[in-house]
């Protein structure tokens, strides 16, 4: 795999989180082969589609205040294609439970990475 400069801080925070993923696969291999194949099995198409298990996940990881999930998550609904507006009302609901603190990624985090993501695929 080519290593290139992360361009913003989005793709620098995805990069830091393949990296360590990595290291620990090549530590732990067994625990995360596991790992891995129970997050794919989850995240397949089913009765709920690609995308809504994304914004699920999105919710969860604001609320957990999980940097790196959110970061992953909000990936996750572009590539599955959410909508903008789509995400913002999954945070919406999210901040319904979760208050102040999962408003305050949503107006930030979550935001920034929209944008930097769109920068990334033009």
């Amino acid at each position: 795999m080519e290593y290139h400069e992360p361009r913003n801080s989005t793709e620098a925070a995805l990069h830091e989180y393949k990296s360590g993923l990595g290291v620990f696969t090549q530590k732990m291999p067994e625990i995360a082969r596991h790992y891995n194949a129970f997050t794919e099995a989850c995240f397949m198409e089913g009765t709920l589609s690609q995308k809504q298990k994304h914004l699920i996940a999105l919710g969860i990881a604001i609320n957990a205040q999980d940097e790196y999930c959110i970061i992953y998550h909000t990936k996750g609904c572009l590539d599955t294609g959410a909508s903008e507006e789509e995400i913002l009302e999954a945070i919406g609901v999210t901040a319904a439970f979760g208050g102040g603190a999962a408003m305050s990624q949503a107006v930030t985090l979550v935001q920034e990475c929209i944008v930097e993501l769109n920068e990334l695929k033009q």
